[in-house]
Formats: C-alpha cells, structure tokens, sequence
C-alpha cells in the first residue's frame, strides 16, 4: 500500500480514543514544564513522564486493536511525541541534567525534519508515515528522559537509573539523528523526482 493509499484508508474521525489519549498527554506538556522549572516537584514530574511514554505505546496499540486510525491522530501523535523530546530536553538544560549540546543535536533534528514537510507539501502529498526505527528511536528517548531524570533525584533508585538513562539517552540520540537522516535522503528524492504543483493542481517541472 502506497502512501496515498494509507493516507485514505485512515478515517476523518476526530474523537476516538487514541486521539482522546494524545490530546491528554498533550495538556501534561505544561503541567510538566510547571511542576519541573516553578516547584521543583521532580517526582511528580516523573510520573508525568512515565504516563506520556504508557500513553504514548497505548494510542498506537488500540489505534490498531480498536480500528481507529485517523489523519488527525496520524498528525497528532508524532507531533505529541516531538513536543515532549523538546519540552524535556529543554527544561533538563535549563536544570542543569544534560549538556546543551545534546539538546541541540535532538532539537535540530527535528527542526530539519519540519523544514523537509515543505517539499511534500508543495507536491500536495501528505507528510511521510512514521517509521518503525523512528518510533523506537522515540521510544528511546521516552525512556531515557525519566531514567535523567529519576538519576538527579534524591530517592535509591538514582544509582541505577544514572548509568541506565545515560545508555538509552546515547543509543536514542543515535537511533534518533540516523532515522532524521533516511526522512531527509526520502524527502529529498521526492523532491527530485515529484513535480510541484502549482496554485491550480497542476505539475510543473523544477529547474
């Protein structure tokens, strides 16, 4: 099945409960950013992290179990997804839990990535569908995340979760940037060999 086959396979549905489950990770983004940066409540913020990555495994399961894939949920989770990377990378920087450059690296993946959306859209394809190396390079990173985090706490499982999020932060960092650049060398083939559209539908050729 090709891209625009799936894409039209998915449903226009908006209210479903993946969808339902995306939308409430969303609103702990800045339940999170809060609890982290203004009352240092570490621990609840933890937590908040560890329903996100659940949550996050969740929506796709029933997505399939439930026959409930949808364009908005095709949109919303991966951005879902993205969003938490950057709120945490961020607020872990300004904590003083990573090095900014690590940040950096992560964030400007995704950044390039937002930029090669372009080239689909001036060819009126929907955005790529999401790979499975890419997924479990989030997945990574979704564990990774708490493992910082619970490293920095004062609490018994710090000594563990230290060298266990350190690991998962560098094999998701690299799963990470590898899966940013198969997205780039595949946009960038469409770009040379899918015509852009003009205003009225029409191909035009690319010089």
């Amino acid at each position: 099945m090709n891209s625009v086959d799936r894409d039209t396979a998915r449903s226009d549905r908006i209210v479903t409960v993946p969808n339902i489950l995306s939308v409430v990770r969303l609103l702990g983004v800045p339940l999170f950013v809060y609890l982290l940066l203004v009352t240092h409540s570490d621990g609840w913020a933890l937590a908040i992290l560890m329903i996100s990555g659940f949550t996050d495994w969740l929506d796709g399961k029933l997505a399939r179990i439930l026959d409930q894939s949808s364009k908005l949920g095709a949109l919303l989770d991966p951005f879902v997804d993205r969003l938490y990377v950057v709120t945490t990378l961020v607020t872990f920087v300004l904590r003083g839990f990573i090095p900014w450059w690590v940040a950096a690296i992560l964030i400007g993946r995704d950044a390039v990535l937002a930029l090669t959306l372009l080239i689909y859209r001036r060819r009126g394809l929907p955005p790529p569908d999401v790979m499975y190396l890419g997924k479990g390079a989030t997945f990574l990173l979704m564990f990774a995340l708490p493992m910082t985090l619970a490293a920095h706490g004062d609490w018994s499982i710090a000594t563990v979760a230290q060298p266990l999020g350190a690991a998962l932060l560098i094999w998701g960092t690299v799963l990470y940037v590898w899966t940013g650049m198969l997205y780039t060398v595949n946009a960038l083939t469409v770009a040379r060999t899918v015509p852009v559209r003009g205003p009225g539908g029409e191909e035009r050729e690319v010089h």
